[in-house]
């Protein structure tokens, strides 16, 4: 961990009135992507602001039962995390922090409350991550092995007792 503290880190329910710190935290999962675009800022604005809402209508469809939680830092948002807790799994939808905070160790204490909430409700733990993300190692690290591929995604899962 490096000089930030974990137990800094709190979650709140997203509300209606974050919706534009969402499109923020959606852009800037997409950052590397956008960079290799011919836009200008504008138009890289409305993508970010459409993909988003897509996004966000797609999570409330498919998940309505999921919780969706800004991450905050000392009290500022500075990430998401959604979470559609199942009958045998708990499936992390999105755990996303804006680029600044990446990469600090705050994501591990979130993900090992994660594990403890899985290690007593005798559910795996499972998440979705693109081949190329970078917080793959996290999951490794963490004690998540890849179960399926799509060649793109990757399902990561950790079970109790693993």
């Amino acid at each position: 961990m490096t000089n930030r503290e974990a137990n800094a880190v709190t979650l709140r329910p997203a509300r209606a009135d974050d919706e534009e710190f969402i499109h923020t935290v959606y852009g800037s999962a997409r950052e590397q992507e956008l960079a290799m675009t011919p836009w200008d800022e504008a138009q890289r604005t409305a993508f970010v602001r459409f993909q988003s809402s897509a996004q966000q209508r797609y999570y409330q469809s498919a998940f309505p039962d999921a919780t969706q939680d800004l991450i905050l830092y000392d009290g500022e948002p500075i990430g998401r995390l959604y979470i559609d807790r199942r009958e045998d799994e708990i499936r992390i939808l999105d755990i996303t922090l804006l680029t600044a905070w990446r990469g600090q160790g705050l994501g591990t204490p979130l993900l090992r409350e994660l594990m403890a909430e899985a290690a007593q409700t005798r559910k795996r733990l499972t998440i979705y991550n693109e081949s190329h993300n970078r917080s793959r190692t996290l999951f490794e690290r963490l004690g998540f092995t890849p179960t399926e591929s799509d060649g793109v995604n990757i399902l990561f899962a950790w079970n109790p007792g693993d």
